[in-house]
């Protein structure tokens, strides 16, 4: 992007950061910031609308949930989430439960991205923080110098520029801040997978009381909920797929298979509500910061869905980076920035190990061998059948105190 533009705006706004990417990550941001007395403005490409209804991760680490509601966010959590003490592996045409509580003694919740958005979006208007959303031609200026500049035009069709002294790539992952570290500079390290999750929403009542996570030589399913009445559930297809290929009846006669065992176990059927293919890899650039730049949430790395790290993964990035913000605002000055990427990446590179990890344990590749299925299912089997291999399970899928 050029470092200078001479086309006028109607506003100039000095701001201590300005947050590129308004969805929970950029918000969580924002927020913190601002209960501690520094102002931040958040912007995205986005209306709220849209992200208030683009489905996403349901799953909260305990920790997570529990820095929504000390903050002043997630009261509804305890309201309306699901607290799930632990989670059911099928393999082998069996159910094994992996007990939470009883292994690592925490638990998880139940609570859908669309809400702590939700919850964020409103908490920044009840605080009086400043968010634009639905903006167009966002252009981030100047981030080799300490004095950057975000200019956009706003929903109703006036131009802005801030001018902060950081600014927050949180833009998720088609991130355009990323491309701002030069090339020369930066590593991008990453994989894809050659298989991707065919999502639906189905009105029905719940089939499980907790997470089902279902392996088969048919491949993979993830039987989740929404609400007491709407259920998400995943199976595993080909990237290319297409959704109006697959009739209400087909989805089910494919689910049903995916979970079928010699328990009887069946799901509650209804009505499909929603289709979606959904493509992930793994994804993580290095550096997170450059210059006055810092990179936070899906901007900086991406994580398959099966181990519901992307979005705890990013509540964790913009804690530390609100604290170490702080600090560079204050008395220690810009050297406090160099604690951001250490304390963030150390965590980052563990869940992608998970994430990467219970992937490959749960889906079955489309050219997986005979060999490969049964050596899977011993696998499984080495994981449910040993306490050290639940309690590994249990401890990596609740997550880690935040000085893990």
């Amino acid at each position: 992007m050029p470092e200078s533009v001479v086309d006028p705006v109607d506003t100039v706004t000095e701001v201590p950061v300005a947050v590129v990417g308004a969805g929970p990550a950029g918000l969580m941001l924002a927020h913190r910031l601002g209960r501690a007395g520094v102002d931040a403005v958040a912007l995205d490409l986005r209306t709220r609308e849209e992200i208030a209804t683009t489905h996403r991760a349901g799953i909260l680490e305990a920790d997570a949930a529990r820095d929504l509601v000390e903050t002043g966010v997630g009261d509804r959590i305890l309201r309306e989430g699901h607290e799930h003490g632990g989670t059911e592996l099928r393999f082998g045409g069996r159910a094994h439960r992996i007990d939470f509580r009883e292994l690592v003694g925490a638990s998880v919740w139940l609570y859908p991205q669309t809400e702590v958005f939700t919850d964020l979006a409103d908490a920044r208007e009840r605080d009086g923080g400043t968010v634009h959303f639905g903006v167009r031609g966002t252009e981030v200026l100047d981030v080799g110098t300490d004095r950057p500049r975000v200019r956009f035009t706003a929903a109703d069709g006036t131009r802005h520029e801030l001018r902060a002294r950081y600014v927050v790539g949180a833009d998720g992952s088609r991130s355009t801040c990323r491309g701002l570290v030069p090339e020369a500079l930066r590593t991008r390290y990453g994989t894809e997978y050659p298989f991707a999750w065919f999502g639906v929403l189905v009105r029905a009542p719940a089939s499980a009381p907790e997470l089902v996570y279902a392996h088969s030589e048919h491949g993979f399913a993830l039987i989740s909920r929404r609400t007491e009445s709407v259920q998400r559930m995943y199976f595993q297809c080909d990237p290319d797929e297409r959704t109006e290929d697959w009739p209400d009846g087909r989805i089910w006669e494919t689910l049903q298979a995916r979970v079928a065992g010699e328990d009887g176990f069946r799901l509650v059927e209804g009505p499909v509500l929603e289709r979606s293919v959904l493509r992930f890899r793994s994804f993580v650039q290095e550096p997170m910061r450059w210059g006055s730049l810092l990179l936070a949430g899906d901007a900086a790395h991406t994580v398959p869905p099966t181990g519901a790290r992307g979005l705890n993964l990013a509540l964790h990035d913009v804690k530390v980076l609100a604290g170490v913000l702080l600090r560079a605002l204050g008395a220690e000055g810009e050297a406090a920035l160099a604690d951001y990427q250490p304390l963030a990446l150390r965590r980052i590179w563990r869940a992608q190990h998970f994430s990467s990890w219970m992937t490959r344990l749960l889906h079955t590749a489309p050219d997986a061998s005979p060999f490969e299925l049964r050596r899977q299912l011993g696998e499984l089997d080495g994981v449910v059948g040993t306490r050290a291999g639940r309690a590994y399970l249990a401890e990596q899928y609740t997550g880690w105190p935040a000085s893990a």
